[in-house]
């Protein structure tokens, strides 16, 4: 039998990764594939951070959270973005990694553009997180 989770508790899930997380945390893109888990140093070249706004999810909803507001920011490297890394709001901890595509590539978050250049915004259009046992 498959587990399943009741509503309140997949949409407390949810909470729990930005309040872990904290106010202004930081998302940041770099090239190539991503290291082999969070605790590994990051890998390829850093292209850009976003610090997010102190409300950067949703409210939970189904046991879903998305993106709440414009995650933009002006790229301080050229190249191609692979995946991106979320650190908590003390830069330190990388609490989640994952894959880049734009927009409609399926990744595990889009961006409008994954060729990049110094200086270009570069804007996520897509982010969410679903808890698990629906």
């Amino acid at each position: 039998m498959t587990i399943q989770y009741g509503v309140a508790l997949r949409n407390n899930l949810c909470a729990q990764f930005e309040a872990t997380l904290g106010t202004g945390p930081s998302l940041c893109f770099y090239t190539g594939i991503q290291p082999v888990d969070c605790a590994a140093s990051a890998s390829g070249v850093l292209l850009g951070t976003i610090t997010l706004p102190s409300d950067w999810l949703t409210s939970a909803s189904n046991g879903v959270v998305s993106m709440n507001g414009v995650w933009s920011t002006s790229m301080s490297a050229a190249g191609s973005i692979g995946h991106y890394r979320f650190y908590d709001s003390t830069g330190t901890t990388c609490s989640e990694q994952g894959s880049v595509t734009a927009t409609g590539g399926g990744g595990d978050m889009t961006v409008d553009s994954i060729s990049v250049v110094i200086g270009q915004t570069v804007t996520a259009t897509t982010f969410s997180k679903t808890a698990p046992g629906a």
